[in-house]
Formats: C-alpha cells, structure tokens, sequence
C-alpha cells in the first residue's frame, strides 16, 4: 500500500498534488478541532477563551510540523552525520507543538484578555489540559492511517508472500511485499485511547494528562520493536522515540506526584455546584449559629 497522488495541479508554477496521506492528516486536523469545540462546550467554556484557543491551537499545529522536520533532522544527523530536512516525527511534533501552545497561551493571552476578561485563560486551562490529550489522541490516530497510505512509518518486512498479520504495501525506503502493519495497530490503539480520555473526561476526571503520557509511552516502547523503517537514533540501543517514550512515561508519573502531594482534586466540580455547596455550608453554619444562640 503506497499513498499515490489523488489530485495534481499546478500553482504559481509549481506542480502539487493531494494524496490519501494529506487527507487523512487533513481529516485528523478537523476532527481534532471539532473535538476540542465539543468538549470545551461540555465545561461551558467563555466564547472568547474558545477563539483565542482556536488561534493559538492553530498556530501550534504549523510551528509543531516545524518543530517535528527539525527534530528528525537532528535524529538523522546524529545517526549519519547529514542533515535532511523533510521528514517528520510525530513525537517531535507534539512536544514542538506542546512547548508553542504554552508559551503563545501564556504570552499572548497575557495581553489579549484585559478588562473584566483579565486571567481568564489562566482559569481555562486546567480545562485545556484535560481536553488536549483527547484532541492530540484522535488527530494522531487519523494521522497514522495517513501513514499506512504512505508506506512510512511501516514494520518489519514479512516477505512477498501472505503471512497472517501483515499487509502488503510499497513502502518509500523498501520493496514492495508483506510488512507488520504498525501504523494500523497504532492507529487502533489510538482510537481506544481516544474513547478511554472521552470516557475519563466526561465523568470530569482531572488525571487525563498523566493516563494519556503514561499509556502512549508504554505504549510506543513496545510498538517501536516491531519498526523497521529509516528514522534515526539516539544510541543506547533505542530509538528517539522510546527515548521521547520514557520521558513521557516519568512525566506522566510526574503528575501523578505532584497532584497527590498539592492534594489537588482529581475530579472536576462545575463552578455551579461549588457555589451551591458553599451556600449550603453557609447554612447549615448559620442553622447551627442560631440553635447556639437560642439556647
């Protein structure tokens, strides 16, 4: 299987063409907003933290495609002592990605919401921090189907005949023949990621961070056995991305950490309900005020 162009033209001079990979990135980038719409509607999030979400999400999707090009770059250059630039890594482009949203939500944000406005961002993001690994699962599961297109990204070669498991596909650094379909795999497990995030969030579980990091990690490690593509090294016997995985994996426990030791909760309570239960508290205080005084 090999993405061939769907669609060619010619703009400005210069030939392009539209294949099942850019499509399936396309639908992976559509699906993610649409999702991160959806579920920031679940928390009744202000219209204007939304936009300005929209704007730098949008923002760190094309430096993060930067980010993932200069990430593979070094990983090729470390391991030939040449640099390409062209080809991408998916965990370059989320921590590129991660690193950009932080610092325009922050920075910008700073400056854009004034008046009565002021640091609502700041009270939105545990908020994003919740949807965002629902938003990254679902775009990264469309995505690894755009690599299945592709023929990159792909797993061991099987031979050129059937062998249950595999898939015959082209791939662009190999021969054509049966391979371990390692992007479809990923791409399954994403999507029963993705539905394990949703079911977390909407019971308003605030541990989504630390589930996503340490089950795509642990998760990554053992997939990248199976790969048998070009995509660099960082020695020690791993690839970057089980290295990137182990970083994730400590991260995740990281949070887990710190959110047992702050004693922050972890699950959500709607502002609604917090205020009710303070009045209710109020009450039953007062109740008691007045019983003391009567008697």
């Amino acid at each position: 299987m090999h993405s061939q162009p769907l669609v060619q033209f010619t703009l400005f001079g210069k030939e392009l063409s539209i294949t099942l990979y850019g499509i399936c990135i396309a639908v992976g980038l559509v699906v993610c907003l649409i999702v991160l719409k959806l579920y920031t509607d679940k928390r009744k999030m202000k219209l204007q933290v939304q936009d300005f979400i929209f704007f730098v999400g949008i923002l760190a999707i094309a430096l993060g495609f930067v980010g993932a090009m200069l990430f593979q770059s070094v990983y090729n250059y470390i391991e030939t002592g040449k640099w390409t630039f062209g080809a991408i890594t998916a965990m370059g482009g989320f921590i590129s990605g991660a690193a950009v949203f932080i610092a325009a939500y922050f920075g910008i944000g700073h400056f854009y919401f004034k008046n009565d406005l002021k640091g609502a961002h700041v009270k939105e993001f545990n908020t994003i921090l919740q949807v965002a690994p629902c938003c990254i699962t679902i775009a990264h599961a469309f995505g690894r189907i755009g690599c299945l297109m592709a023929g990159c990204c792909h797993g061991a070669y099987l031979g050129k005949e059937y062998v249950i498991g595999g898939i015959y596909m082209t791939p662009s650094d190999g021969v054509a023949g049966y391979y371990v379909p390692t992007q479809l795999y990923e791409s399954l497990f994403l999507f029963v990621l993705f539905g394990v995030l949703s079911l977390l969030y909407f019971k308003k579980y605030n541990i989504l961070p630390g589930v996503y990091l340490i089950a795509y990690g642990v998760w990554r490690i053992f997939i990248e056995f199976f790969r048998a593509d070009a995509r660099g090294s960082v020695g020690l016997g791993m690839s970057p991305s089980q290295f990137q995985s182990i970083v994730f994996i400590l991260g995740g426990i990281a949070l887990f950490i710190v959110w047992y030791v702050k004693k922050w909760p972890f699950r959500w309570t709607p502002p609604e309900e917090t205020a009710v239960a303070a009045v209710s508290e109020d009450g039953s205080d007062t109740n008691n005020a007045d019983k003391e005084n009567k008697e």
